[in-house]
């Protein structure tokens, strides 16, 4: 790491699952290099195989899952509602959907956020952006003098 590395703050660890290449391309595409203007680029880990994300979240290190609801072999609907269950303090997960009917499914998943296919864009990067900037702080009312 160079010294004018070392300045720049870490970006947000996302995993991205799908054993289809074209749809981790498009994921990545919508979702962009970055959050937000001004913040640090994201750090894509891609894999193809339920095992993979099992080992890659057992790791460590990771802000945000994208599961695909229609990986074959094992779906990311599955594979969340695995991961909610067995890992402790489990990263929020995004789970992307084959048709907007299917949102019970993710419910089921115990998903974080589900985005349906065809996958909008901008509808993928709020969803994403959303989960990484956490759960909003409650509110507490100002008592009136």
């Amino acid at each position: 790491m160079s010294s004018a590395d070392a300045g720049l703050a870490r970006g947000p660890q996302i995993l991205l699952y799908s054993d289809d290449v074209d749809v981790r391309a498009q994921v990545r595409l919508a979702v962009g290099r970055r959050v937000g203007r001004g913040t640090p680029e994201i750090g894509w880990v891609e894999v193809a195989t339920a095992a993979a994300v099992l080992a890659s979240v057992e790791r460590g290190g990771l802000d945000l899952l994208v599961l695909d609801g229609e990986a074959d072999k094992v779906g990311g609907l599955g594979l969340c509602r695995q991961l909610k269950d067995e890992v402790f303090d489990c990263p929020p997960v995004l789970v992307l959907t084959g048709r907007p009917q299917d949102a019970w499914l993710a419910a089921w998943s115990e998903a974080d956020e589900v985005v349906s296919r065809p996958l909008d864009p901008q509808r993928l990067h709020e969803a994403v952006a959303g989960l990484l900037r956490g759960p909003e702080p409650a509110t507490t009312p100002v008592a009136a003098p």
